[in-house]
């Protein structure tokens, strides 16, 4: 069961997880995950304090708050299961970073796959699992290397 709505909502909080990540609200990011898990290469973190510990201590912000970074996710697949109120969604990300020293390039790539679940009405993340498969510079992004 899927219908227009409900695929925007599902969209809408992925495009909401970027807006968030880019303007270096990490408080925000974890509350779309209070109830949720996120996963990466450097193992799983569950709930809104998880998460946005995970962040502070993964992620460069600057002297405006913000990563300088754009997150852009393309390729959006949203699939609903039978009771419509659990979807799966799949995605490609880029990001794109500038400083004044760094000129504007794709710091890193990869892939998203979701689970949503629908509760009291609401669509919330239940999962994200972040696949990386290209990388650049990401020394001013990250406090860590990826290779």
């Amino acid at each position: 069961m899927s219908t227009a709505t409900e695929t925007t909502a599902v969209t809408n909080l992925i495009a909401r997880y970027a807006e968030l990540v880019d303007a270096g609200d990490f408080a925000g990011v974890g509350e779309l995950f209070a109830d949720g898990e996120f996963a990466g290469g450097g193992g799983s973190v569950r709930g809104s304090a998880g998460v946005e510990k995970m962040l502070r201590g993964t992620v460069i912000r600057y002297e405006d708050g913000t990563p300088r970074t754009h997150h852009v996710t393309t390729n959006i697949a949203v699939e609903f299961d039978d009771t419509g109120d659990v979807a799966d969604s799949r995605a490609y990300f880029t990001v794109f970073q500038a400083l004044p020293d760094f000129p504007l390039q794709a710091v890193v790539t990869g892939r998203y796959r979701d689970r949503f679940e629908r509760r009291d009405g609401r669509w919330r993340f239940a999962r994200r699992e972040v696949t990386i498969t290209l990388t650049g510079d990401v020394t001013r992004h990250l406090r860590y290397s990826l290779s």
